[in-house]
Parts: structure tokens; sequence; C-alpha cells
């Protein structure tokens, strides 16, 4: 038994995307990139009729490529315990089932049952792509991008509903005005929706168009909201780069700080399984690194502490 689990938590460390400080690790983390890419350029080539005089060789790259995702998949299963060590193994393997990886995980692999069935399977093997983003989400430069748009994922949410919001407004207003003059053109509020899309969104395409004065004049005032509508997202997101390049920045700053007014605190059972975020509420602090073993980790606000970390904080009363 003992042997059996010695087994399961290596082979756990290996496929564990990210960990950067095991050099196997690393190594099934770049041959997995390669065996998606690979599957992928494969996916692309059988669509060039130029390419059939090699179609049985790149169905054998997909097969094998497959093959490997079916093998990786069963092994995440396996040793889903080892991710979610605070419940049961029955609940940590359905928790992995359902969760974002081991649902690309299962979309990827569904499709080659079905190759030549409902149109719907087979174009779920675009959720390949999604596998360079779970890959790419463990390293910190990509890790940033995901960070910044789960902090103002509410932000995000809510400037999206204002622009539906105007699209729907827009797209029956321009159908009130235009379907008597284009009954053919503006046929329903639908057509009126996809004018909005591609006005608010400044993409223009041209297929559908106003021609009464009104209708023009309503445009106009449509495209302007359209540009102001657009720009709130893209400020929200570029505003949390921001806060996220201060973050990072205020560790070079560590070495001129006064040594002190810095501590490290060992992660006992009180923060274990905090967030960084309740932590630095609950007792007014900043955390500026996590040490883990023999990992030093940048912390971000839903970065989960364990037991036995050491964090390294700096008291929000002390700061000059």
């Amino acid at each position: 038994m003992d042997k059996d689990c010695s087994l399961k938590k290596k082979i756990f460390n290996i496929i564990q995307i990210g960990d950067k400080s095991n050099r196997i690790s690393r190594a099934f983390d770049i041959f997995i990139t390669i065996t998606i890419v690979l599957n992928i350029l494969v996916t692309f080539a059988q669509t060039f009729d130029e390419l059939s005089r090699i179609t049985m060789g790149l169905k054998a790259i997909e097969y094998v490529t497959l093959g490997i995702f079916c093998v990786e998949y069963v092994l995440r299963i396996w040793t889903a315990e080892y991710l979610y060590p605070n419940i049961g193994r029955k609940q940590a393997k359905l928790r992995f089932l359902i969760s974002f990886d081991g649902v690309i995980d299962l979309l990827t692999i569904v499709p080659v049952f079905f190759l030549s069935g409902f149109v719907i399977f087979r174009m779920l093997r675009v959720a390949r792509i999604f596998h360079l983003f779970r890959l790419n989400a463990k390293y910190d430069s990509f890790n940033v991008i995901t960070t910044v748009l789960y902090e103002k994922r509410n932000q995000i949410i809510s400037s999206v509903f204002i622009v539906l919001i105007l699209m729907l407004a827009s797209s029956l207003c321009m159908y009130s005005v235009e379907h008597d003059t284009q009954p053919d053109v503006f046929r329903n509020a639908f057509s009126g929706v996809w004018w909005s899309m591609s006005t608010l969104l400044t993409v223009g395409y041209g297929d559908i168009y106003p021609v009464t004065t009104l209708g023009r004049v309503m445009a106009i005032c449509i495209a302007y909201l359209g540009v102001g509508a657009v720009a709130i997202p893209t400020g929200i997101i570029s505003a949390g780069f921001v806060e996220q390049y201060q973050r990072k920045s205020s560790l070079s700053n560590l070495k001129n700080a006064d040594i002190k007014q810095i501590a490290e605190i060992f992660v006992d059972k009180r923060y274990a399984g905090k967030s960084i975020e309740e932590v630095e509420e609950q007792e007014q602090l900043t955390i500026f690194l996590i040490l883990r073993e023999d990992l030093s980790i940048l912390p971000q606000k839903d970065t989960l502490l364990k037991q036995g970390d050491i964090i390294i904080i700096r008291a929000e009363g002390e700061k000059e």
C-alpha cells in the first residue's frame, strides 16, 4: 500500500503542471506541449486537399497523440486526491472531473470516438487548443493575465452587461425606424442585433446599414456610444495590469526597507487553506513572498496558503 501511494505521489509530482523544481515534471510539460502542438497541426493539415495522400500518416499521428491525452487524463483522475488533499478520494476525483482542466481533457478525448458522427463532436476538436492555455496558465508570464481577469471579473461582467443592454436597445430602435423602409434588410429584431453588434464593436461589416435620416442620426450616436462602451473593459484590464506590476515591483523595493519592518511567519492550521487576500485583510499586513519547500512563490490574491509555508510579511501599520 505504501509503495502504491509513493508511486502515485511521484506520478502526481511529474504530471503536475508548472513545478519548476522537478526536472522530470518540467520535461513532461515540454513533452505534453509538443504533443498538443503536433495534434493541432495535424488537425489543421487534415483540412487541406493537397495533403490527402498522407491522410493515413496524419491519422496515425492523431491517434497516437490522443492516446497520450487519454493516458494523461486517466493519471490525473488517479492522482486527484493529491490535487485536492482536503477532501476524500471519490470527492477529489469528482471535483477534478467537473473542473476546468478535467472538462478540457474530456472534450479533447471525446471527438476521437465520433470523428464520423455529429458535427458538434467534430467541432469539439477545437478544445485541444485550450490545453495550451492550461499549461501556460501555471507559469508566471501567463499567470499575470489570468490573475488580472479573475480579480477584475465582476467589473468586466458589469461592463459586458452594459454593452449587451446598449446592443439590445439600439437594435430595437433601429428596427423600429428602418423596418418600414427596408423590410427585407431589417426583417426582425435579430437583424437589428446583428447591425448593433457590428456598430457597437466598431467592426462595421456594411452588409446592413440605415438609409433614413433618423436612422443615420441614431447610427452616429450608437457608434459613439460603442467606442466608449468597448473602452470600459479595456480600461479595467489595463488598470489591473498596472496593479499587478506595482505589486511585483514592491518585491524589488524590499532591499531598501528597514529589516526591522520585515518578518517571517510560519503557516499553521490557523492560516492553512486561506487565500492571500483573506490573510492580508484579517491581519492588516502585506505578504511579499511565500517559501514552500524549495520554491519561492510570488503571492497572488487567490493563492492558497499551505501548512508549513513560510510567508515574508510587512505590517501595514509600519509602512512609511
